[in-house]
């Protein structure tokens, strides 16, 4: 039986247009599996480590095979818990509002603490790395107020899809969907590319 994770990176609760389309797709997933698991984890919801100087010696004493102790190993239990939670579920939904042309900072923090060495990945100083987070699917719920394809620079760039496309597949995970609801202040309909969104969103999790 799959396991769906939704993880949000939006602080606006009601107000927020990205948790809303999260919301049309999994209303539509639940109908369709019944019997899946699907949960949430809010990155707001202060249950996330942060990555600091204990956690960062850490996850370098791993990586050059040592065992972390004291404050570090501490760190680093927090950082595998995290991730283990988060590896427990074969399918991922991420709702991600853009922040000054990237990504919610809880959200970045979220990725330091689970990109861990033998955890997310592994490394060969010759062919470099590997994703081990192989045979799992994600979905990526992306909304901006300012950007939007198209538009004049002044109205800001895209670091927001890009680094999470990318994030993923160094990580391991090929299968990825993508819904943007990118209306901008510009837009003279932005209902009709909200209810557009939110069937994409809907249709998306057809297939999820």
């Amino acid at each position: 039986m799959s396991r769906l994770l939704h993880v949000s990176a939006s602080p606006r609760g009601a107000r927020s247009e990205s948790l809303a389309l999260a919301g049309s797709f999994l209303q539509t997933y639940r109908e369709l599996h019944p019997w899946h698991t699907v949960d949430t984890y809010d990155l707001w919801d202060g249950t996330l480590p942060d990555f600091g100087p204990a956690a960062a010696a850490a996850k370098t004493a791993v990586f050059s095979g040592a065992a972390p102790s004291g404050a570090e190993g501490e760190a680093w239990a927090r950082a595998v818990a995290t991730f283990e939670r988060f590896d427990s579920y074969d399918r991922h939904l991420f709702s991600v509002p853009m922040w000054n042309a990237g990504i919610p900072y809880v959200l970045k923090q979220f990725i330091d603490v689970v990109s861990q060495p033998g955890l997310a990945f592994g490394f060969d100083p010759v062919t470099g790395y590997t994703g081990l987070l192989t045979g799992k699917k994600a979905a990526l719920v992306l909304t901006s107020g300012v950007y939007g394809p198209g538009r004049p620079t002044s109205f800001g760039a895209d670091f927001q899809a890009p680094y999470l496309r990318d994030w993923l597949q160094w990580a391991g995970v090929a299968d990825v969907g993508e819904v943007h609801f990118r209306p901008t202040l510009a837009t003279a309909d932005p209902d009709a590319a909200r209810t557009l969104a939110h069937a994409a969103a809907r249709q998306l999790a057809t297939t999820f």
